[in-house]
């Protein structure tokens, strides 16, 4: 068992949504002292959400924050940020592996100051994981392959081979277009099996790409994204130099403890 302390408070909460059973779940666990990393990758499979955020909330200065998906840790990720300032609410920072993040839960949004991360040109051949669609655009980011379209309809339909995006890099893609709505700037769907996420539902750390990406073509750095998975949600962003600043709603769904 490892060393840390039984019973502790755990969270399921529904991320850049203001309503319940809508935007992406995130499993929250509050540590009193560090955990160890077998063990959080063993809740996060247990628990089965695309990431759980375990946050040491013991101490002085910025709080650890650590993030597993039900296969991996990742480096970074918004849902679960997101879910995890609100639930602790006021301002916080954050030590994680991209570094410090700085978020305030205000008036019932979350703000997120993240690193920007904008795509680069790439060659990659789509066309096994994506057959027939024609791209405006095919990049990559630090961790993720990015393509654009021309139509939103299509980013809506969109039915990839995982298989092939699983063999391919990272196995993470993600696709969007021009909004096709009043008040949305653009349209996204994320894929990341090699993760273990055949779709996330909404990701933050996505819109570190998406961010740049639009306001360099919108000519604009304020934004709000739609990301139109079956679950759907709504990201706002302003795009800060080398920063990217996101925010979005939360709701709390439910609470107890985990004994183990």
């Amino acid at each position: 068992m490892p060393d840390i302390v039984e019973d502790m408070r755990l969270y399921i909460v529904d991320a850049f949504t203001s309503e319940a059973f809508a935007g992406n779940s995130a499993g929250v666990v509050l540590l009193d002292s560090p955990g160890d990393a077998g063990w959080m990758q063993s809740v996060a499979a247990e628990l089965k959400h695309a990431e759980t955020a375990f946050v040491e909330v013991g101490g002085e200065g910025p709080k650890s924050l650590r993030w597993f998906t039900p296969e991996t840790e990742v480096d970074l990720c918004g849902h679960a940020t997101l879910a995890t300032t609100h639930v602790l609410g006021g301002e916080q920072t954050f030590a994680t592996r991209s570094g410090e993040l700085r978020c305030r839960a205000e008036d019932s949004w979350v703000s997120m100051d993240f690193p920007s991360d904008p795509p680069r040109e790439s060659d990659d051949d789509l066309s096994s994981i994506l057959p027939g669609l024609r791209f405006d655009y095919v990049g990559r980011s630090l961790q993720n392959l990015f393509a654009v379209v021309d139509d939103a309809a299509v980013v809506r339909s969109l039915a990839p081979d995982l298989a092939a995006l699983r063999a391919h890099w990272t196995g993470r893609l993600m696709v969007t277009a021009p909004g096709d709505v009043e008040g949305i700037d653009f349209v996204t769907r994320f894929f990341a099996p090699g993760v273990g996420i055949d779709e996330d539902p909404v990701t933050g750390s996505a819109h570190c790409v998406l961010a740049p990406y639009w306001a360099a073509r919108l000519g604009r750095d304020e934004l709000v994204g739609e990301q139109a998975s079956a679950r759907g949600g709504i990201v706002r962003m302003s795009l800060e130099g080398d920063r990217v600043l996101l925010s979005g709603q939360a709701v709390t769904v439910a609470s107890g403890e985990l004994h183990v």
